[in-house]
């Protein structure tokens, strides 16, 4: 949570995708190999794609590392929602979804 949000939890249907993990211990993109793997991990199929983190800056890296790895890619991009949870979270009336599972 972070200490603006006015409520915690994640957007219904998210999967979680760490930013931390798209990198080396050394700050480098990892391969496009093993970004695929992580895509894959992550559950990134041939759905839509989006991207969001607490504020929308995190998620731009996300999008990032999924055309670097060829999961997305010019047309079939994934869409970044910059307002990202704290836009979300704001609005009473969108569902927020809480505990390990996305739905």
């Amino acid at each position: 949570t972070e200490p603006l949000d006015p409520r915690a939890g994640h957007i219904p249907g998210a999967a979680s995708a760490p930013y931390g993990e798209l990198t080396d211990a050394q700050g480098r993109w990892l391969s496009p190999s093993r970004l695929r793997e992580l895509a894959q991990r992550w559950g990134v199929g041939a759905a839509e794609i989006g991207a969001y983190c607490g504020s929308g800056i995190t998620a731009c890296a996300l999008v990032l590392g999924l055309e670097r790895a060829g999961v997305t890619t010019p047309a079939r991009p994934a869409a970044l929602y910059a307002g990202s949870w704290s836009q979300w979270c704001t609005d009473p009336a969108r569902p927020v979804a809480t505990g390990p599972n996305p739905e």
